[in-house]
């Protein structure tokens, strides 16, 4: 019986694994194919925006704001992955002591 449930087992596994690696290759596939059909075009006379923010110098303004945004993110990720760590460590703790109790 065992081995009944064991063998329909692998057989929808082996399934399942197909049916996964055939979609992510039809959609590898249509990604790579659809990358020229919706490419941009050149721009022949560049962009008026950012010509003009390069003229009156506010570009930089642009650079910082986008600069303290990802310093912000890192910030908090870094803040975020201590907090997870601290937590892990507790649980980690409570359940090291929970079966030293039970023993």
């Amino acid at each position: 019986m065992n081995q009944a449930v064991f063998l329909l087992f692998l057989c929808k596994f082996y399934r399942m694994m197909r049916v996964a690696f055939l979609s992510k290759t039809l959609l590898t596939a249509l990604l790579l194919l659809s990358q020229n059909l919706l490419a941009q075009q050149p721009v022949q006379d560049g962009v008026d925006m950012a010509d003009q923010l390069r003229a009156d110098g506010k570009i930089w303004v642009v650079v910082v704001v986008i600069a303290a945004v990802f310093v912000g993110i890192i910030v908090y990720l870094v803040r975020l992955d201590r907090q997870l760590s601290k937590l892990e460590k507790e649980v980690k703790d409570k359940t090291n002591n929970f079966h030293k109790q039970a023993n």
